[in-house]
């Protein structure tokens, strides 16, 4: 079986990753690694939860140990984008775990944080940068950093940077850069129009794909539960009675909507947190602090929360809502499952999000098994799947035709002289026609059909 070693990766880093407790190399890493490491352009396709950070961070710095140089003040030497503030920390603490004995610098930028303390770091330069594209041009147009000496540049999430609400801040960013780099984009999921967007960033990249895209993780086990959309509290409390139920992570459409769910869990007893868009960094920072350390047993998160957690031991992933974007499932269910432990999905599916269910089924290519609870509804007939009626047989065998009903004549309404003018009630709304209470035209909208308005009698 192949191993870090035979990869290629150095000693130092190899010792990092021992006291990480990491023993074998995932599928992503292995294909990945390579590719990597001879500065080719990549992008990488695995499930969530499969060890993508690692398959760009550790050839990343191998190739920087062994070309030691100093990338300059204000500059970097490896720009990695990431869609929000929580994945973004995450990366930099894997490369700062990954590279302790190898002496590089690594700074975060992100929003919501001090820019001041953000700038001293910046200042001497610095060989890893991990940044969010909003907070990394605030200090472009503050002059706080330079992206002309970037080396090579990582786009994790692909699908979700390169998203319209990314792409301009990347255009902007892609700009910046030298032509001569290497780029890397690495996503659980890549729509085709998205990867021929990434090909304008990429110069004859490498495609990995471990995993068809868009499958869920294998050893997650997956439910559904039909429910009405104002008993979906009552029925999170009645699962949260299983102590199975360890450390999960809720999940909710809204920020709102993450905010009561959490107010009445803590008024039922159920320790929990929110994080969301709304809420400072330092609230954010708390809140996931206290899910990882244990002291609240649940995280209630909006899709904030779908791509930038990794929390060991998460035994349950609740969808409270299911997503409108099928994609997101694919991220929200991968939070449980990770390096090699099992977990469960449970889904809560309201009448009005039948139509979300069915987007996902499509989108993996497999049923959410079904879950009954006394709190449930009947789930719903499968479309096509009931038997068909036929209509009653004709004349020679052949099935009898329903004849259309028959349309009433304008002039049971208008009078026959109307009618030979082959008006309609449907031809007279279309027209904007009005007429007083002896069926009389008093006005018309239609250039054609124009009438004079009739004076009214004294």
């Amino acid at each position: 079986m192949t191993n870090f070693k035979d990869l290629g990766v150095s000693a130092p880093i190899l010792k990092a990753l021992d006291a990480e407790g990491y023993t074998q190399p995932t599928p992503i890493q292995v294909q990945a690694l390579p590719i990597v490491q001879e500065g080719r352009d990549l992008i990488g396709l695995a499930q969530t939860g499969t060890g993508k950070t690692a398959a760009f961070a550790l050839p990343i710095l191998d190739r920087l140990m062994a070309n030691r140089k100093h990338a300059g003040e204000k500059s970097c030497r490896t720009l990695v984008l990431a869609p929000t503030r929580e994945l973004a920390a995450q990366i930099g603490d894997s490369f700062r775990a990954y590279g302790r004995f190898l002496g590089l610098s690594t700074a975060v930028v992100f929003g919501g944080a001090s820019m001041f303390k953000q700038k001293q770091a910046l200042c001497r330069g610095v060989d890893i940068l991990v940044a969010t594209p909003g907070r990394l041009l605030d200090h472009v147009s503050q002059r706080s950093v330079r992206l002309d000496k970037v080396e090579i540049l990582v786009l994790d999430e692909a699908d979700h940077m390169l998203d319209m609400g990314f792409i301009h801040d990347l255009r902007r960013i892609a700009t910046l850069l030298p032509k001569q780099r290497q780029s890397l984009f690495f996503s659980a999921t890549m729509p085709p129009p998205i990867a021929e967007l990434a090909a304008q960033f990429l110069n004859n990249p490498e495609r990995v794909s471990v995993t068809p895209p868009s499958t869920t993780a294998e050893r997650v086990e997956q439910a559904v539960i039909h429910i009405d959309q104002n008993k979906k509290q009552d029925l999170l409390h009645a699962l949260l009675a299983d102590k199975t139920i360890t450390r999960a992570l809720v999940f909710t459409r809204t920020k709102h909507g993450a905010d009561r769910v959490v107010k009445k869990l803590e008024s039922a007893n159920f320790p929990a947190e929110a994080i969301h868009g709304n809420k400072s960094q330092g609230q954010r920072t708390r809140a996931l602090d206290a899910f990882k350390k244990g002291r609240a047993r649940l995280l209630v998160a909006t899709e904030i929360a779908a791509r930038g957690i990794d929390v060991d031991e998460i035994s349950h992933v609740i969808n409270f809502d299911l997503p409108n974007v099928p994609e997101q499932y694919v991220h929200r269910i991968g939070r449980t499952a990770r390096a090699g432990a099992g977990g469960m999905a449970i889904s809560f599916c309201a009448p009005d999000e039948r139509a979300y269910l069915r987007d996902i089924e499509r989108l993996t290519k497999q049923a959410v098994p079904l879950m009954e609870t006394d709190l449930s509804l009947r789930a719903p007939k499968s479309e096509g799947a009931g038997p068909r009626t036929k209509a009653p047989a004709g004349r020679g065998g052949q099935p009898q035709r329903k004849r259309a009903p028959k349309k009433h004549h304008a002039s049971e309404a208008h009078g026959k002289a109307h009618a030979k003018q082959g008006h309609t009630r449907s031809r007279a709304r279309e027209e904007g026609d009005r007429r007083d209470r002896k069926g009389n035209s008093v006005w018309s909208n239609s250039p054609a059909h124009y009438r004079k308005q009739r004076k009214p009698t004294r």
